[in-house]
C-alpha cells in the first residue's frame, strides 16, 4: 500500500492531539509525519506508533514534500499557512472555519457529501462542529424525504471552548464546593452548575455565530439554498460530546417507524431509542469515539410532514478530528493525493 507524508498543522492542541490518536487508530498509512505548531511549543516530543516525534515551529518552508496537512490551527494561522501548503503541493484539510464558505474549497462530511472532496483545489474544509452532528444524524432523512426546515437547540460541551473550558469548569465546581468565589475568565458568565444561552457574538437579529453556521453550512453540504434552520445554541456544564434537539420538516411524510429503519441503516449512526428501558443518547456515553448517537424519534405533534429527534456526538472527534482523517482516507480511496 502507497503511504502517504503527512503534516499536522496545532500538532499541540486538543484537536492536533485526537488527530493523532485516529490517524493510529484508523491505521492510516503515514510515511513521514510532520508536527507543526507555534515556536512556543516547538521541541516537544510526542509519540506516534511506537516513534518519537519533535514538534516543529511552523514556517514558510514546513510543506515540502508533505502530500496531505491535516489543519488544526485557528483561523488566523490557517489563513497565513494554508495557501502556502497549497503553493507547495500539498492538500489542506482544514478544520477552522477560515475556508469553509468559500465557493472553490468543499466542506465535507463524507457520510453525507464525499463526492464533493473531487472538486476541491488544494483545500477541503471541514464543518463546524455542531453542523457535523447535526447533518450526519439527519442525512439519510434527508435523502428520503428532503428538509425543508430545521429548529435546533444545541447543548454544546465545555471543551468546545477548547483546554481553557475544561480547566475553567473543573475549577469552578472546586472552588464553589469549597466556599469560594467562582472565577470567570473563558465563558461569559459562571458555567458550573448553569447553561449559558451564547457561544460567539450576537449579530444584529439576536443570533450568535454559532447559531448561524448550521443554516449557512447545510445549504453548502446539502446542495440546498433554500433550507431553513432555526437554531439556539448553549453552553452546558458537560466534559465532552454536544448533544443536539432537532425538529424537521420535510417534504413529504417519514413515518417514525420510517425514520428508525432509516436511522438504523445509516453510515455514522448508531440508533439507541428504547424508552421502556430509558435509553436514548447522551455525551456520557457518545464520548470517545465516533457515531452519532440518535434517540428520542418522534412525530412533530404540532405540524404536518414534522420529526423531532434528539442526537450526541463527540466533537472533538467525529465533530473535528475524525471527520478530517475521514477526508484524507477519501483522497486515498480515489487516488486524488
Amino acid at each position: 500500500m502507497k503511504k502517504y507524508n503527512i503534516a499536522i498543522l496545532g500538532a499541540t492542541g486538543a484537536v492536533g492531539q485526537e488527530m493523532l490518536k485516529v490517524l493510529q487508530e484508523r491505521n492510516f498509512p503515514v510515511n513521514n509525519l510532520k508536527l507543526l505548531a507555534s515556536k512556543r511549543s516547538a521541541g516537544t516530543v510526542i509519540e506516534f506508533n511506537g516513534k518519537e516525534y519533535t514538534i516543529e515551529e511552523t514556517k514558510e518552508d514546513s510543506f515540502e514534500n508533505i502530500d496531505i496537512v491535516l489543519c488544526a490551527a485557528e483561523n488566523d494561522v490557517s489563513e497565513k499557512f494554508t495557501p502556502i501548503a497549497v503553493k507547495a503541493g500539498a492538500i489542506v484539510v482544514d478544520n477552522s472555519s477560515a475556508f469553509r464558505m468559500r465557493e472553490d474549497v468543499p466542506l465535507v462530511i463524507p457520510e453525507v457529501n464525499a463526492e464533493d472532496v473531487k472538486n476541491h483545489n488544494g483545500i477541503i474544509a471541514n464543518p463546524n462542529c455542531s453542523t457535523t452532528i447535526a447533518l450526519t444524524a439527519v442525512n439519510e432523512l434527508n435523502k428520503y424525504g428532503k428538509i425543508k426546515r430545521m429548529i435546533v437547540s444545541t447543548f454544546q460541551a465545555v471543551s468546545g471552548a477548547g483546554i481553557n473550558g475544561i480547566k475553567e469548569l473543573e475549577q469552578q465546581v472546586k472552588d464553589i464546593s469549597s466556599g469560594k468565589e467562582a472565577k470567570i475568565n473563558t465563558f461569559q458568565h459562571q458555567i458550573a452548575y448553569n447553561v449559558i444561552p451564547q457561544i460567539g457574538s450576537f449579530d444584529e437579529e439576536g443570533y450568535s455565530q454559532e447559531e448561524m453556521k448550521l443554516q449557512i453550512e447545510g445549504r453548502k453540504i446539502l446542495h440546498n439554498p433554500d433550507l431553513k434552520v432555526n437554531c439556539t445554541c448553549v453552553r452546558v456544564p458537560v466534559y465532552r460530546s454536544h448533544s443536539e434537539s432537532i425538529t424537521l420538516e420535510t417534504e413529504k411524510e417519514i413515518t417514525v417507524e420510517k425514520a428508525k429503519e432509516l436511522l438504523s441503516k445509516a453510515p455514522g449512526v448508531k440508533l439507541i431509542d428504547d424508552l421502556d428501558n430509558s435509553m436514548y443518547p447522551m455525551p456520557l456515553y457518545a464520548s470517545d469515539q465516533d457515531l452519532i448517537y440518535v434517540g428520542r424519534v418522534r412525530k412533530d405533534i404540532s405540524s404536518e410532514n414534522s420529526l423531532v429527534l434528539w442526537c450526541c456526538g463527540d466533537q472533538v472527534r467525529k465533530g473535528a478530528a475524525t471527520n478530517a482523517v475521514q477526508i484524507a482516507e477519501v483522497l486515498v480511496k480515489e487516488n486524488l493525493v
